[in-house]
């Protein structure tokens, strides 16, 4: 193979406020899952890098459950479909399809001999279905709920029971198989967010966003106490999780605490503190052998440890929106990716070991649309929050002074020696030397999009929409416009030196590369064709012989400058998403980002 995946860092949880998240852990207790966008994320608890993504949901998944025996996932989307698919092979094979209910699938629950599926979630007819995982046919019906039900548990004793928690405040409790509503639990005063039978049998648990927590029994349904004083928590419960042994359970808030109770005493032993801010509040959890796990409004994965409450043991950190660019960066020896997301969170990961860290301080506040590594080690971006900001990467911080506010939103930034940055915002291009702004371009008569300087810092292209790239000079502390224009087949989306500064190559809308030789005034060296939509980004190898394009069709293409014919074709890099961002770590590694907010690595052979 010409090419073949090396890591994947994964993305986060796709958080919404207010929403409760549902993670799902294997019967072995070695992995943990959960969704974001139209993919659903296995990743190893002992080493969080370990992930694998699976993504054949057309559309956005919402939950995902492995089956007890441990050979199956049901995952769910926002469509009302559910997925049953293998998880032993690595291809994901398909088992089962489903569409029990007509909206967004938001719990699934298995009975413990892996043969009855019972899913929830909003619907127009019903808001829950129970059916045979291998048919289809319904054994029994979810009924007694007049708004959507956001939570629903099985018991994993004989005989079983299921019980559910709505929107309308009330629980139901059902008896079976076939299953048939019992009553109505009415002890809540607002919704109920999370229903969980523990793993004995012996009780459940009703939570709410009215902070209350109720303990039932798992046989009859009958109501034991509530756990706390007047409240569990002082704002709503998103979730809880039972211990292994069914002696004790966590509980995940709105307040920003994790709870860790026994249930036998009724005593929160442990308040873990997660911190002040809104993103800190605690939308899931989840207990999984000795690991206790809460996810955070920011979707980070806090590991939270019973001896040191205020401080998670570690905490995954990613992106879980849209990645919008990327760059590479060597430091010490070892190799840096850095990449910007559509919230404007900024991430570096250790390619090699995928230990990955955001800058602290306060950062860009809109989309991060383009980054680069300049000679002085800053990481300069531009953003839709209309600044430029230049973050010195071994200190990992953001600064306040170093912020430069643009006239209007930049598109595109490049860095060259001494200092010098150029800027390409919507209707003019600025230079930029030593983090101040020294010239800006305005009435350039063509709208320009992208803008890189040559590597020598004597040269800045400026490439349009008027399917041209201007060449200016940069003479001291000023653009010139040298009337130089070289023709492209489109409108230009993205353009870059090669590293020697000996080409330059172009992309754009018409699905053409082209790669123009500097030393020869410019002149096409070669014309690369292969994209079936528009190629949106482009990255050199460092060897200088070969360069990658990225498109709307999903594709990535290596291309060989000498010779058109010879190119390597990586289809669906991310696999429903196009590819957002490229980059080298070495003439044999190529990374990729995308709107699935995953990273990957790709070891390419020539």
């Amino acid at each position: 193979m010409p090419y073949e995946l090396k890591q994947v860092f994964a993305s986060l949880p796709q958080m919404e406020r207010g929403v409760a998240k549902v993670i799902g852990g294997d019967p072995k207790g070695n992995n943990f899952l959960y969704t974001n966008g139209k993919a659903v994320i296995i990743r190893n608890i002992e080493n969080p890098a370990i992930a694998d993504i699976y993504t054949e949901h057309a559309h956005n998944a919402s939950v995902a459950k492995y089956a007890p025996s441990g050979f199956y996932i049901a995952s769910g989307d926002a469509s009302g479909k559910i997925r049953i698919w293998d998880t032993t092979q690595k291809e994901h094979l398909l088992k089962y399809e489903y569409t029990p209910i007509s909206g967004k699938i938001k719990d699934i629950a298995w009975t413990e001999d892996s043969k009855r599926i019972a899913v929830v979630g909003e619907g127009r007819e019903k808001f829950g279905a129970v059916f045979l995982w291998d048919s289809g046919s319904s054994v029994g019906e979810v009924s007694g709920h007049s708004k959507v039900i956001n939570s629903v548990d099985i018991r994993q004793k004989r005989p079983y029971r299921i019980a559910t928690g709505s929107d309308d405040t009330c629980g139901s409790f059902y008896e079976g198989p076939p299953f048939k509503f019992k009553f109505t639990i009415r002890e809540h005063t607002q919704f109920i967010n999370c229903v969980r039978f523990s793993p004995d049998g012996a009780r459940f648990v009703t939570a709410g966003a009215d902070g209350m927590m109720n303990i039932f029994d798992g046989a009859t349904g009958e109501r034991i106490g509530s756990l706390g004083e007047e409240k569990a928590h002082k704002g709503g419960i998103y979730a809880v999780s039972w211990s292994p042994d069914s002696s004790q359970l966590i509980s995940a808030s709105g307040d920003k605490t994790v709870k860790l109770w026994d249930v036998g005493a009724n005593t929160a032993v442990t308040t873990f503190n997660m911190g002040s801010d809104v993103s800190d509040q605690q939308l899931g959890c989840l207990w999984q052998k000795d690991h206790l796990l809460s996810i955070s409004l920011s979707g980070y994965i806090n590991y939270l440890d019973k001896n040191n409450p205020d401080r998670p043991i570690r905490t995954v950190k990613g992106h879980s929106k849209s990645i919008q660019c990327l760059t590479v960066h060597k430091n010490e020896g070892r190799t840096y990716i850095y990449s910007g997301s559509h919230d404007g969170h900024i991430n570096y990961w250790d390619a090699e070991t995928g230990e990955n860290d955001s800058f602290s301080g306060k950062g860009h506040s809109n989309q991060v649309s383009k980054m680069v590594i300049n000679d002085g080690g800053d990481l300069v971006t531009c953003s839709m929050d209309d600044t430029l900001r230049y973050t010195n990467i071994n200190k990992k911080e953001y600064s306040a002074s170093d912020v430069v506010k643009m006239d209007v939103q930049p598109k595109s930034v490049s860095a060259a020696v001494g200092g010098l940055s150029l800027a390409v915002c919507i209707g003019q291009v600025v230079l930029l030397k030593d983090k101040k702004k020294i010239f800006t371009l305005d009435n350039l008569g063509y709208e320009a999009e992208v803008g890189v300087i040559h590597p020598g810092g004597t040269t800045a292209a400026v490439g349009g929409q008027d399917e041209k790239i201007h060449l200016y000079s940069i003479q001291g502390n000023t653009l010139k416009d040298e009337g130089q224009t070289l023709d492209a087949s489109g409108a230009i989306t993205d353009m870059a030196y090669s590293n020697d500064g000996a080409y330059l190559a172009v992309i754009d809308d018409k699905k053409v590369a082209t790669a123009y030789s500097v030393a020869d005034g410019y002149s096409v060296k070669n014309k690369f064709y292969g994209h079936h939509a528009k190629p949106v980004s482009l990255a050199w190898s460092p060897d200088n012989e070969h360069f990658a394009t990225g498109g709307m069709d999903m594709m990535v293409y290596v291309w060989t400058i000498a010779d058109a014919e010879q190119r390597i074709k990586l289809p669906d890099c991310h696999r429903l998403h196009h590819v957002s961002g490229l980059a080298w770590i070495d003439e044999h590694t190529l990374v990729t980002t995308s709107h699935d907010a995953s990273v990957k690595q790709w070891t390419i052979t020539y």
